[in-house]
């Protein structure tokens, strides 16, 4: 391992093929290995074919690396129409001579063994392949196909050696498939032994949410990230979310972005939040979570800066709705494209798919303002720690990236109001608290700055009321029982007024008497 100039380390021992696929040349230091065979297991169902097939297009479209798929479950035509649906175009590719699509049809019963089990002809075939185009990348799709006539373990041991060895002298990086066994890696329980890299996908589904896995069981010769990893199959592809390799080696930086609410900036040192931090909002129902959201992005807007507002109990229509009754229109902001958002509930995904797809939404949209709200709404998800343990992912995730981050978090009514409901709030960088004031009869609103670090902030509780022109921060007013709020700050108020007019008609008066006087 050699150390790079930003801290991180590369493997430099190995020479290493990139796959292309986001996230895995990551927990792999570089990719997998070059010129040699790597086993991909597991289940029906878990990816391991789109997988194999991903590695060969980006290879071909990237990398200019033309590669051999040898299929011997699946025909031709059948692989072209299944992976159609994540834009792989597999005739183009080769009719540009990048890609060859062999289907060899191994029928068990044809099989006989009869001592030395012969492998000459699936040499011949695929070596033919391999030179027609210069392939440098081979997936060999299912390995168990080839073997399935061959019970005895030392026969299949050997010829299995003998496969990769061929694959080996012919210079090619590839990549096997296997079927899970019964408490094995693979069927036969030996593929794993003879293979250089052995990558396990699992597909589990838990409380009826299903989560796809991968793991690096061993790789010969190289580090790599030995975690459980989710990954995701949508229409762009796979993307595998090394959600354990991140460092706190976040930058800070020292400029300040508005709230959207100007008298809630002068709170929070007379500028706002800092760029890239984290902010919570907590407060029980109806107290003004989401309309600060939505001031918060609506001034992000304004500066012309990307956000992306994720949603998970209400949809975007409704949100947009609901604000212009306060006089925020959000419509604009989403037909120009500098606002999107999505709206999925909970329950539709796993703790880390959500974590993924925020992932890649952001970086898809290049958003420079994010708002979670609620994130109360993942407790059905898994228990408390889990809940942390993926928003604190989310967190740094964020701050890596400099994003201003925006969560809300719903409190239960007779909670303690100074205690966030997943247990986050000492990695908020800002956190303000929005309340119910009951006093004479009234239900008012009441917004304070419990912590903001880095800058000096009010300490004041602060009444809020809102407009047909947003939120408004009111004077404070005190009286003997404390802050006043509603009819009795306005009757304090009017109260004001009146003896300042009756002070002023007192001074207006002695003016005039004295001026009476002197005449």
């Amino acid at each position: 391992m050699k150390a790079t100039n930003n801290g991180k380390y590369r493997d430099i021992s190995l020479p290493k093929t990139p796959t292309g696929i986001q996230g895995l040349d990551e927990i792999t230091f570089g990719g997998l290995p070059k010129g040699r065979p790597t086993l991909i297991c597991g289940s029906a169902g878990c990816g391991k074919t789109l997988f194999s097939i991903e590695f060969l297009v980006q290879g071909a479209t990237r990398f200019n690396e033309p590669g051999v798929f040898m299929a011997f479950e699946e025909t031709e035509e059948d692989l072209r129409k299944n992976v159609a649906s994540l834009g792989y175009d597999l005739k183009q590719l080769s009719d540009r001579k990048k890609l060859v699509v062999d289907y060899v049809h191994i029928e068990r019963s044809e099989i006989e063994e009869t001592g030395e089990y012969d492998l000459e002809g699936l040499f011949v075939r695929l070596g033919y392949a391999i030179d027609s185009i210069g392939a440098k990348r081979v997936v060999l799709d299912t390995i168990e196909s080839i073997f399935a006539g061959l019970p005895n373990p030392s026969i299949l041991r050997a010829e299995l050696r003998r496969l990769f060895r061929w694959l080996k002298d012919k210079g090619v990086t590839a990549i096997a498939t296997g079927e899970r066994g019964d408490g094995t890696l693979t069927r036969q329980g030996l593929e794993e032994y003879v293979s250089d890299c052995v990558i396990l996908l699992d597909h589990r589904t838990r409380e009826q949410i299903s989560t796809r896995r991968l793991q690096i069981i061993k790789y010969r010769g190289s580090t790599h990230g030995t975690n459980e990893y989710p990954f995701l199959i949508d229409e762009h592809g796979i993307s595998v979310l090394p959600i354990t390799s991140i460092a706190l080696e976040h930058k800070a930086s020292s400029e300040r972005i508005s709230s959207g609410v100007e008298s809630l900036d002068t709170m929070l040192g007379g500028k706002g939040y800092y760029r890239g931090t984290s902010v919570l909002v907590s407060g029980t129902a109806g107290t003004g979570k989401s309309s600060l959201a939505a001031h918060f992005v609506d001034a992000a807007c304004r500066r012309s800066e990307r956000c992306i507002y994720f949603a998970t109990e209400e949809s975007p229509d409704l949100i947009v709705r609901n604000m212009r009754s306060i006089g925020i229109d959000l419509g604009p902001w989403l037909k120009k494209g500098l606002l999107r958002f999505d709206a999925t509930r909970p329950t539709f995904h796993g703790l880390e798919m959500h974590l993924l797809r925020m992932h890649k939404l952001v970086a898809e949209t290049n958003a420079r303002v994010v708002v979670v709200d609620p994130i109360t709404s993942y407790i059905s998800l898994g228990d408390t720690l889990e809940v942390k343990s993926m928003l604190s992912r989310l967190i740094d995730f964020f701050k890596a990236h400099q994003i201003t981050a925006f969560f809300t978090s719903l409190t239960e009514g007779g909670s303690a109001l100074e205690q966030s409901e997943v247990g986050i709030s000492s990695l908020m960088d800002a956190w303000i608290l929005l309340r119910h004031i009951e006093s004479n009869g009234e239900r008012n609103r009441g917004i304070w700055v419990l912590k903001s670090r880095g800058m000096a902030h009010s300490n004041q509780i602060r009444e809020f009321v809102f407009t047909d022109h947003g939120i408004e921060l009111v004077d404070v007013y005190l009286g003997s029982a404390g802050v006043l709020t509603g009819t009795a700050r306005a009757a304090q108020e009017a109260q004001e007024k009146a003896e300042a007019l009756l002070r002023r008609q007192d001074v207006e008066s002695s003016a005039t008497w004295r001026t009476g006087r002197r005449r």
